[in-house]
């Protein structure tokens, strides 16, 4: 047997893809272990007084192309670990790590398969779905003054949109434990993370002990979608503005995200109306 030298180690086969993951978990065990952040792990049934940012969206997609079965077990995924996250309690100077909160999703834990990307393409894999959490947490973090320290981008392009396109800036990737999302208290009170769900929607909301003298909004600019070659792209720019809370006064615009994702359903779904010629 040879080896294609083109191939990464991890890209050789299964058995080298899990010594690859493996390599990487432990890794970043050991840069925890001897790093000097300290992780948030308090939590509490009190419901911090001031609400920051909140969102909602449907635990389960429905409609052509769409895999019933695996958004099902997306959503039990859901359940699972808000069970970890709600209520907890970020300090100042804290540090929320997604993987350190939710653990490891695990078949004894009762984790399903759900959607996961693997080489850049969409398949089973237990604990799936779990970047729509990583989403909406993402999504009320950019609503606040909480510094954002460990963020992947994977596509938002995963299954046809019904109604208007929410930009999360955009798609959060999350795998055990190296590719992780996490944000740090930089202010000088403690915040709250709140997430749970019922039959058909998950719901968040980031809450402190005062208000924060700001507003935030995100802004997506330009959305389109773009073919390169074979394949297709969702592009747009996303941006953050950031107001003062009394008098409304726009103080800044940053851009948050120059998004380009790969579609990664069915093209003829794609809206032929949205579809634009790149510009040479």
């Amino acid at each position: 047997m040879f080896w294609n030298r083109n191939k990464l180690f991890c890209e050789i086969n299964p058995t080298c893809y899990a010594i690859s993951l493996q390599k990487e978990i432990c890794k970043r065990h050991l840069k925890d272990f001897l790093g000097k952040d300290k992780f948030a792990k308090t939590k509490s049934a009190d419901t911090l007084p001031n609400l920051v940012s909140s969102y909602s969206c449907n635990l389960i997609k429905r409609g052509k192309g769409i895999d019933i079965r695996l958004q099902e077990n997306k959503a039990v995924n859901i359940r699972l670990a808000c069970a970890q996250i709600n209520g907890l309690i970020i300090c100042p100077e804290e540090i929320f790590s997604f993987w350190r909160t939710v653990g490891k999703t695990t078949k004894a834990k009762g984790y399903k398969d759900g959607r996961v990307i693997i080489n850049n393409k969409l398949i089973p894999g237990l604990g799936g779905g779990l970047c729509n959490l990583g989403n909406t947490i993402h999504w009320m973090v950019l609503h606040s003054p909480l510094l954002v320290t460990e963020f992947h981008h994977h596509s938002d392009a995963l299954a046809p949109e019904h109604g208007k396109h929410i930009p999360f800036s955009t798609g959060t990737s999350i795998s055990y434990n190296y590719i992780d999302y996490r944000f740090k208290n930089t202010t000088d009170q403690k915040v709250q993370l709140k997430v749970w769900c019922d039959e058909e929607k998950l719901y968040g909301e980031l809450r402190s002990e005062i208000a924060f003298p700001y507003r935030y909004e995100l802004v997506e600019e330009n959305s389109h979608f773009r073919r390169e070659g074979k394949k297709f792209f969702r592009v747009s720019k996303i941006y953050r503005q950031i107001s003062d809370r009394i008098t409304g006064t726009l103080l800044e615009k940053e851009l948050v995200l120059d998004n380009h994702s790969e579609v990664m359903y069915d093209y003829d779904l794609i809206p032929k109306d949205q579809i634009k010629e790149r510009v040479q």
